[in-house]
C-alpha cells in the first residue's frame, strides 16, 4: 500500500524519504512541490532526481478529496462539499475579505460534542479525519482559487479549525496538519492566523500549547455552568473554572496575548443583560487577575431540530455595550454564507444520521462549478472599550 504524502508534515516527509535512502533534503523539495505548487504528477516535480521520481510512483500518492459540490454566496462565501468515503462528507468553507482570505476546515466527519445550537452536532458522530484528510481541503482550495483568480500568490491567509467537529479531539491528526499550515515550505502561515476552536477539550489545551501553539478560540456560550451544561454538554466533563484555568495556561505560549471566546446569540436562552454582567464578571474576575479575551458574539443560525432562535440585533448591541462598557474588547460576527448553510453552526454536510442508514453520497457526485467573485468588504463591527 502506498503513503498518501498528504498526511506527511516536513518531519513525517524526510523520514519517508530517508526509508527510500534518500537525503532529508529531498523531503524539503518534494513538500514544496506538493504544497506550493499543487502538483500532483512526480513526472511535473523536475529538480528531482529521475531515480527519486521512479521510487515515489510505486511508494507514494497524493490523494486528493473528491469534491461533491462547490456552492457559491451571493457575498462570496464558497462552500464546498468533499466525499471521504463510506457515506460520510465534510465541508470547508472559504470566506474572502478585504484584507484577507480564511478557509473554515473540518476536523471531523460529524462532531461529537453534541451542542444545542449546532446543526453538525446533531447529525451525530461518524469519525476522525486523517491528516491528509485536513490538509487536502487547504490543498485543495488554495490552488482552485488560484487558477480561478489568474494569480501566483497566496490568496489563504487564514485558516480557521472552525468546521465540523472537535479539533482538540482529533488531536494525533491535528498537529501534523497544522505544522504543513505553519511550515514555510508549505503554506508558510503564521501562528497568529491559524486558529483552533475547541468547545473544551482541557487535557488537549494544555498539549496543544506545548506542542503547536496557534491562536485559540473557545466555544464559551454561557456565563454560568448551569446554563452551558445544557448547552455545551463537554462543561459537565470541563467545567467553566477549569476551562478558564486552561485558558490562562495557554496564554503563557500562545502567539497572540488573548483568547477569542465565541457566545451564539440565543433568543431568550443567553442573551439577556444579566448573561452579559455575569459574562463580563467571569472573565474580569476569574483566577483573581482575570483572562486576557476577545468576545465574539455569533448570531445564531436557526435550524429546525434546534428548537432555538436568533437573538434580535437590537439585543446582540445592547450585549455588546454592557462587555464593551466593562472593558471588554467585543465583536458582532456578521454572518456570512447562511444562504448556502455555509454560515458558523450549518455545517453539517450529508453526513450519515447515526439512528437510521443514510444514502450514499457517491450517488451525489454532481460537482457544480461556480466563478470566484472578488472579495466583499469587511464582516465585522467591533466595539472597543
Amino acid at each position: 500500500m502506498t503513503a498518501n504524502l498528504l498526511d506527511f508534515d516536513l518531519e513525517g516527509l524526510a523520514a519517508f524519504c530517508e526509508r527510500l535512502g534518500e537525503k532529508r533534503f529531498r523531503a524539503t523539495q518534494l513538500f514544496r512541490w506538493i504544497h506550493q505548487k499543487g502538483a500532483t504528477d512526480f513526472d511535473q516535480m523536475s529538480d528531482l532526481a529521475k531515480s527519486l521520481r521512479e521510487k515515489l510512483k510505486t511508494t507514494a500518492h497524493l490523494q486528493a478529496l473528491p469534491v461533491i459540490s462547490q456552492h457559491e454566496s451571493a457575498d462570496g462565501t464558497i462552500k464546498w462539499l468533499f466525499d471521504v468515503g463510506g457515506g460520510n462528507a465534510v465541508e470547508a468553507v472559504f470566506i474572502p475579505e478585504d484584507d484577507r482570505g480564511t478557509l473554515c476546515v473540518s476536523s471531523q466527519a460529524g462532531c461529537a460534542v453534541g451542542c444545542r445550537f449546532c446543526s453538525t452536532g446533531h447529525q451525530g458522530f461518524s469519525r476522525n479525519l486523517s491528516t491528509g484528510e485536513i490538509v487536502a481541503q487547504l490543498w485543495f482550495a488554495e490552488h482552485f482559487l488560484r487558477r480561478h483568480l489568474q494569480t501566483s500568490g497566496r490568496v489563504i491567509s487564514n485558516v480557521v479549525m472552525m468546521g465540523m467537529g472537535e479539533p482538540l479531539q482529533n488531536y494525533s491528526a491535528l498537529v501534523p496538519a497544522l505544522r504543513v499550515m505553519l511550515d514555510d515550505h508549505g503554506y508558510g502561515l503564521s501562528r497568529r492566523r491559524v486558529t483552533v476552536s475547541t468547545s473544551g477539550v482541557v487535557p488537549m489545551m494544555d498539549r496543544l500549547g506545548e506542542d503547536c501553539p496557534v491562536a485559540l478560540a473557545v466555544s464559551l456560550h454561557a456565563p454560568n455552568d448551569a446554563l452551558r451544561d445544557n448547552l455545551v454538554p463537554l462543561n459537565r466533563k470541563y467545567p467553566l473554572a477549569e476551562l478558564l484555568d486552561a485558558c490562562n495556561r495557554y496564554l503563557v505560549h500562545a502567539p497572540r496575548d488573548f483568547i477569542t471566546f465565541e457566545y451564539c446569540m440565543l433568543d431568550g436562552v443567553n442573551d439577556q443583560p444579566e448573561h452579559a454582567r455575569q459574562l463580563a464578571e467571569l472573565v474580569r474576575r476569574h483566577g483573581g487577575s482575570g483572562v486576557s479575551c476577545k468576545l465574539n458574539l455569533i448570531p445564531f443560525n436557526p435550524f429546525p431540530a434546534s428548537g432555538l432562535l436568533r437573538s434580535p440585533h437590537s439585543q446582540v448591541q445592547a450585549f455588546a455595550k454592557i462587555l464593551s462598557d466593562a472593558g471588554i474588547v467585543t465583536t458582532v460576527r456578521k454572518t456570512r454564507g447562511d444562504d448556502i448553510d455555509a454560515a458558523c453552526g450549518q455545517l453539517a454536510g450529508d453526513v450519515r444520521d447515526r439512528t437510521r442508514v443514510g444514502e450514499r453520497i457517491a450517488q451525489q457526485r454532481t460537482v457544480m462549478l461556480m466563478p470566484v467573485k472578488p472579495a466583499p468588504g469587511e464582516a465585522k463591527e467591533t466595539l472597543r472599550p
